[in-house]
């Protein structure tokens, strides 16, 4: 019996190594990077279920836009693409996180320091990644790991850094009582997030040399704005008073 339930095991172990390990470590680069106070095991697990929570409806909401937009539009033509990417997908995306960031956090009395919105937004988002990237892995093999683990599970967190960001500034604008600032980060979080991830999309799926080109460039201009904005904000962290 061991005989034929070993390989299986061994085989699901992979998978789920390949599903689960980009997410892990990108992770435990945030984590590392919240140097004041770090937050608590349970608050950090509870917004990776959030994550999942925010991934599942998104695709009832993405399944019910696609068909929506697939009677209104022809699929074969660029505008199709481009309302898909970010009206469908990331408009959804991006909402269904932030929504259930702000249902899990705003009131959380560990939000007590800026880079908290980081943490929070990109625990959420690798969440959302990680359990996206379980159904890819599981759906069209290992081939498509190495792709997804450095290109749509980095591009979540990446997302989730601009929409945390603004996210922290507006915790502490509302701590100080300016309503109208508060609004505006929000918002702008929000906006960031969704104008990012629809440009990556969009890139992706015209799928022409030009697109395929201009993805590639704006993936590593991407990354390297935000290891230099993450660097950034932990050094010149800061209670929320």
């Amino acid at each position: 019996m061991l005989l034929f339930t070993l390989p299986l095991f061994a085989v699901a172990l992979i998978y789920g190594a390949a599903a689960l390990l980009p997410a892990i470590y990108l992770m435990k680069y945030i984590y590392r990077k919240d140097t004041v106070e770090k937050e608590p095991s349970m608050l950090l697990m509870s917004l990776l279920i959030y994550g999942v929570i925010a991934a599942l409806i998104s695709i009832a909401l993405e399944g019910i836009g696609t068909k929506i937009l697939n009677s209104l539009m022809d699929q074969s033509t660029v505008g199709y693409t481009l309302v898909l990417a970010f009206v469908v997908v990331a408009m959804v995306e991006e909402g269904a996180k932030f929504a259930m960031l702000k249902r899990r956090t705003w009131r959380e009395v560990n939000f007590n320091y800026r880079f908290d919105g980081i943490v929070y937004a990109v625990f959420i988002s690798l969440g959302f990644a990680a359990f996206e990237n379980i159904g890819y892995v599981l759906g069209y093999g290992l081939s498509v790991a190495p792709a997804r683990a450095l290109l749509a599970v980095p591009g979540h967190m990446c997302f989730g850094v601009f929409m945390g960001t603004f996210y922290g500034r507006a915790k502490q604008c509302q701590v100080w009582g300016d309503k109208s600032e508060e609004r505006a980060n929000l918002w702008l979080g929000y906006i960031v997030a969704v104008l990012l991830h629809g440009f990556y999309d969009s890139c992706a799926m015209i799928n022409t040399v030009a697109s395929s080109i201009i993805f590639i460039a704006f993936v590593v201009i991407m990354y390297i704005v935000v290891i230099k904005k993450v660097n950034k904000e932990s050094q010149s962290d800061g209670p929320i008073i």
